[in-house]
């Protein structure tokens, strides 16, 4: 479904590149907040560099097919002063915007206040709708002091101010078992002790408390005339009961409900849809509806039910210093790289290439 071009660099040299229609931007860091003069450098120039976190190799990604941008951030306010160019580029774009109230427990140590990011909020969906920006509660973490019903109380302090804002709430809990960088960032902070780690997910018992709460503040909020989606995000537990479905990060229905009249993404989408009527994991399906099973995005767990796109982000850029956060080796390695991009924000890539 991507193509591949022959791209050629300023100097005259040419290259094989990825030509994606629909990029991320980005799940590896939070391009928005630090990244936007850089990232917009590289759309005017047509191309960036992306460098593998696996085998360090660098590839090309070329701009020239894309139809849609989806950003994801904690602070997406440097983003607004560039939303105008992006329409005249013809490049659609929507936003998952994680707004989470951990400022007590200092769990997300360098986002702005809480006020200032419900007022970026605001602004975001004012300019773009409420169906372009996603309300992310990720993750959801229990501590030493944040019991569910705290939890569930900080959620509905934070739907006051975002009601009418947006269409869905999407939410995860912790993965502390997963990442040993996530366990060594809890330990050090004194979030939990070394002997508490194996208790620190999120139980299901607990997992069905928050579903449920969320669930009567959903229909507490349709009482007063705001109705938005309940998803999990890459979640193994089945919450259908309490009306929550597993979410699409990356989603060709709502890329096709907000952007209807880009004839271009349209056509690309098309190549989406079953040409029967089978059912899969997420999706009852009828026939004409997405296969979601055949254009599932590889790259990301298989409970994962975003269609592909082209992360274009990296790790170990990103200095919010969240504690959970499993993208970073270590803080001062991010702040460097995050300092080095800054300095250069011609550059081809986030991180200098030869690294």
């Amino acid at each position: 479904m991507e193509n591949k071009i022959v791209l050629r660099l300023a100097d005259g040299r040419e290259t094989e590149a990825l030509a994606p229609v629909i990029v991320s931007a980005s799940r590896s860091t939070d391009i928005p907040a630090f990244f936007a003069p850089w990232f917009m450098n590289r759309l005017r120039a047509g191309y960036s560099v992306w460098i593998n976190p696996f085998n360090q190799r660098p590839s090309y990604i070329s701009y020239r097919n894309t139809r849609v941008i989806v950003f994801w951030s904690k602070n997406p306010a440097p983003m607004l002063p560039y939303l105008d160019e992006l329409d005249r580029m013809g490049i659609n774009c929507y936003f998952q915007y994680t707004l989470n109230d951990y400022e007590n427990e200092g769990l997300e140590p360098h986002v702005p206040r809480l006020q200032k990011r419900l007022e970026t909020f605001r602004m975001l969906s004012e300019r773009l709708g409420p169906e372009r920006v996603i309300w992310r509660a990720d993750p959801l973490i229990l501590t030493r002091s944040i019991t569910p019903e705290l939890l569930l109380a900080k959620i509905r302090s934070l739907s006051d101010s975002l009601a009418g804002l947006t269409r869905k709430l999407v939410f995860s809990f912790l993965d502390v078992n997963a990442y040993r960088k996530v366990q060594r960032n809890l330990v050090r902070e004194n979030i939990f002790a070394e002997e508490e780690l194996g208790h620190a997910e999120i139980g299901n018992a607990e997992q069905h408390v928050i579903a449920r709460g969320l669930q009567e503040l959903r229909e507490e909020w349709h009482r007063k005339g705001w109705d938005f989606a309940l998803a999990t995000c890459a979640e193994n537990i089945d919450l259908a009961r309490y009306g929550i479905e597993h979410n699409r990060c990356i989603d060709p229905e709502l890329m096709e409900r907000a952007f209807p009249e880009d004839r271009l993404l349209r056509d690309y989408l098309a190549g989406f849809r079953k040409e029967g009527g089978e059912f899969d994991l997420f999706n009852a399906g009828t026939p004409g509806g997405f296969d979601y099973t055949r254009f599932k995005d590889r790259g990301q767990r298989q409970i994962c039910g975003c269609v592909r796109s082209k992360d274009i982000g990296m790790y170990n850029t990103c200095p919010h210093g969240c504690v959970y956060c499993y993208a970073n080796t270590s803080r001062e390695l991010a702040l460097r790289n995050c300092q080095s991009c800054l300095r250069n924000p011609e550059g081809e890539s986030l991180i200098p290439l030869g690294r």
